[in-house]
């Protein structure tokens, strides 16, 4: 077989420039949004499986039992609510809503995740065992494993679909700000309720991060992008 001459006028130097400036930012995205995450979790899950006590669990604990009063129990019992029940309910509605206007890739990516990161939670929680914290009795008591906070892992999934699913638009913004606020009062609310240790709600978040991201590479890969209308012929 002959071979492919060189394109002219380009050096083996110049090909290898341009490659790597249009996969560099994909790469970087890749290591901060999924790689970082899996580590950040596989980390912490190597300690909770080693029985190993992170040194800020209980002083954050016993600042936020500190902090406590009724106003703030009333505020984190509804804020907590809204990060499970609240969250599944968000859930459902999204991907109808996605399913209703026929965009079969965002409600494949949407659904994927959120059950997908249910499932996972679930699994993780079993494999690794993790007694919840019993510094005080809860207002709000769980029986489950602690070890990835359910609520903090399913709010931050829901979170992260939602800002993947608005990045390209110019609903970004308005939609970022007010669901990484949500997702980080959701984590602070199992927190103070007793319920979780801040690293139950760090795994949680990490695991979400990283899930999600993974999906969303899966579903969308090469040039796909959300809401983006596929070219004639091209499944959406």
């Amino acid at each position: 077989m002959r071979a492919v001459p060189p394109e002219p006028g380009v050096g083996g130097a110049g090909v290898v420039g341009r490659v790597l400036r249009r996969i560099g930012w994909r790469t970087g995205l890749l290591f901060v949004a999924i790689l970082l995450p899996l580590w950040g979790f596989a980390e912490l899950g190597e300690e909770v499986h080693e029985a190993e006590s992170f040194v800020f669990d209980q002083p954050l604990l016993l600042r936020a039992r500190a902090a406590s009063g009724p106003w703030l129990d009333q505020a984190f019992l509804a804020i907590s609510w809204a990060g499970y029940q609240g969250v599944i309910i968000a859930d459902v509605l999204l991907i109808v809503a996605l399913l209703a206007l026929r965009r079969w890739r965002e409600a494949t990516f949407a659904g994927v995740a959120v059950i997908g990161s249910a499932l996972l939670n679930v699994g993780t929680k079993q494999l690794f065992g993790r007694a919840r914290p019993s510094l005080w009795p809860s207002i709000s008591p769980q029986d489950s494993f602690s070890f990835p906070s359910a609520h903090a892992m399913g709010s931050m999934t829901l979170v992260m679909v939602l800002v993947l699913l608005a990045w390209g638009t110019r609903w970004r913004w308005p939609v970022l700000v007010p669901a990484v606020l949500f997702g980080l009062s959701v984590g602070v609310s199992r927190i103070y309720l007793g319920v979780h240790y801040p690293s139950d709600v760090l795994g949680g978040w990490a695991a979400a991060m990283a899930w999600t991201m993974g999906v969303y590479a899966a579903v969308f890969s090469g040039l796909r992008r959300p809401w983006r209308t596929p070219q004639a012929g091209a499944p959406r």
